[in-house]
């Protein structure tokens, strides 16, 4: 399972730092105040408490090992400033994944331009939507038709590679149903459409292909990536 830093835990933060340990993942939490930090200690794997704007601290707690740093701070006053430099420290110390909240575009592009890999603007994404493509990044699209449940687009892995339906059993292995499967271009036989409404036991899947699977969102979660 990935391990994630979320730092600054004002509302959006704090949200997705839960969301994210709910989900099963190790999450580290981080802010300056101490208040903040013993109100969600109990909900995360681990909560810090210091000052992400010094390069050093964030060494000696480990925060270079992490997978994905997500940097939630506000952006009034100073605190857009710490933001920035939070990611530029995230970048020097090599975490390899850095995604940053942003109120704008402006703020958005700054964010870009000192490392972040990606920005996330809360007033258009929420935190538990982000949580759930920070788990699962092999998702490439889902439709929510009832809480906590979603018809979702999954690449194939190398690992469905020229298997059947029978042998995958994505229902007795994953616990979802195989809706459709549309063929990567490369995988299109003669006489084939691309596009396979009702597969059959013995439908092989290649590679690349795109799998239609509807399940809960755990369950999709939880489908192999590779």
């Amino acid at each position: 399972m990935k391990r994630f830093a979320v730092i600054g835990l004002g509302r959006f933060g704090k949200k997705l730092a839960i969301a994210l340990s709910m989900s099963g993942a190790e999450v580290v939490a981080i802010d300056k105040e101490r208040m903040i930090i013993e109100d969600i200690r109990d909900q995360v794997t681990h909560a810090v408490r210091l000052d992400s704007t010094d390069e050093e601290s964030l060494k000696a707690q480990g925060i270079g090992k992490v997978d994905i740093a997500i940097v939630g701070m506000g952006e009034r006053g100073r605190a857009f400033e710490s933001a920035i430099l939070t990611v530029v420290n995230l970048k020097a110390i090599g975490v390899p994944l850095i995604y940053a909240r942003a109120a704008n575009l402006t703020a958005g592009q700054v964010f870009s331009a000192v490392g972040a890999t990606d920005v996330i603007y809360p007033e258009i994404e929420t935190a538990q939507r982000w949580a759930y493509k920070l788990i699962a990044p092999h998702i490439e699209e889902k439709i929510d038709f009832a809480p906590g449940y979603s018809l979702a687009r999954v690449k194939a892995p190398a690992g469905f590679h020229e298997k059947t339906v029978m042998d995958l059993q994505l229902r007795q292995k994953y616990n979802v149903n195989l809706v459709a499967i549309k063929r990567a271009d490369q995988n299109i036989k003669p006489d084939e459409d691309g596009i396979i409404n009702v597969p059959m036991p013995s439908t092989v899947i290649y590679a690349e292909d795109i799998l239609m699977v509807a399940g809960s969102d755990l369950d999709l979660a939880k489908m192999p990536q590779d």
